[in-house]
């Protein structure tokens, strides 16, 4: 696909088209208005508004940013209404009533807006934290819980996960049914298992912290854990 050339003053079909483009979504008028792009439209000067207009004898692009005129594109109007924007001087100025009316193909948006909002969607896309796995769908294997927490506890823990009572099982820490056709198949989720280890048997809160920082196979768990620390005050 070609890359779009983005106009320095795009209309909407032209906006919405590169925004796709750049972001991979789809884009509407209204998405553009939500994440609060402001559109313009070209005023043609108008010797009954000197004012408005002041030295501009050729007109300017006035902004649409009052709440009930963009609100009212957003819900779909067919036509552009302003009631108040700023003058050539880009000082704020209420038009006369009822508004300037124009048809809605003379919408545009401005290109440094457009690259402006597709570089803040990429760096908040960079720094959004990955989602941690759910617990209904997924866990470590018998192997993983032995290597991360058996040096831990005083216990047979590899003996506990087969009998699989209390933390160990299907009410606790293994991920429910897991274990249906084999024990070879369980997992535990290792959150709530080293939680139960610390309040049931005395683990090291220390030494669990440092078994999620130490091991690559619980790193997809650490936001969760620490979540879950926070939450409970440890």
């Amino acid at each position: 696909m070609s890359t779009i050339d983005l106009p320095f003053r795009a209309t909407i079909e032209e906006a919405c088209a590169w925004m796709t483009q750049q972001t991979g979504d789809a884009w509407t008028l209204t998405r553009l208005l939500e994440h609060e792009l402001t559109p313009v439209v070209w005023l043609d000067y108008d010797a009954a508004y000197p004012e408005l207009f002041g030295d501009a004898n050729g007109g300017y692009a006035a902004p649409i940013f009052f709440k009930d005129d963009v609100a009212r594109l957003a819900a779909g109007s067919e036509d552009i209404l302003i009631t108040y924007t700023k003058d050539a001087y880009k000082l704020p100025a209420r038009l006369p009533e009822p508004g300037f009316r124009r048809p809605l193909d003379q919408l545009r948006f401005q290109k440094k807006d457009l690259e402006r909002l597709v570089g803040q969607l990429k760096q908040e896309a960079q720094h959004k934290p990955q989602p941690a796995a759910k617990e209904s769908e997924s866990g470590i294997s018998k192997d993983e819980v032995l290597l991360a927490f058996s040096s831990i506890v005083r216990l047979d823990l590899a003996r506990a996960l087969d009998d699989a009572t209390g933390i160990f099982g299907d009410d606790g820490a293994r991920v429910k049914a897991s274990a249906r056709k084999s024990k070879r198949n369980a997992v535990w989720n290792p959150v709530t298992l080293a939680l139960g280890l610390h309040d049931v048997y005395r683990a090291p809160l220390g030494a669990l912290k440092r078994a999620f920082k130490s091991h690559d196979f619980l790193q997809a768990w650490q936001g969760n854990w620490e979540e879950s620390l926070r939450l409970l005050g440890k």
